[in-house]
């Protein structure tokens, strides 16, 4: 068997596998998951950036380069969205009736 069809193998697993663990997470945990996989997101975009940093070649440097976008892209977004779920949850200040000052 080739590499290549080992690392497919993994690939098409690890998606299977991804969507049965997504698809039973309550919603009441999403919002803490999405916090943790952040973190795991912002490691991700540091080890693209230090493999792009060390690039030999030019396909390296530019599949390096497409990787930190991508991996930009997703920790933002994905901040952006826990941070519009946490404000789902709060409470919005209780407005103060105005007066006429009389």
């Amino acid at each position: 068997m080739s590499e290549a069809v080992v690392w497919l193998t993994v690939f098409v697993l690890s998606v299977f596998v991804g969507v049965e663990v997504i698809s039973k997470v309550s919603s009441t945990l999403h919002t803490p998951l999405m916090s943790g996989a952040n973190a795991i997101h912002g490691i991700i975009l540091l080890g693209a950036v230090l493999v792009t940093g060390t690039a030999d070649s030019t396909l390296t440097l530019v599949v390096g380069l497409v990787a930190t976008v991508l991996a930009t892209v997703n920790m933002v977004g994905g901040f952006v969205v826990t941070d519009r779920m946490l404000q789902m949850f709060s409470r919005k200040p209780a407005r103060r009736p105005r007066g006429d000052g009389s």
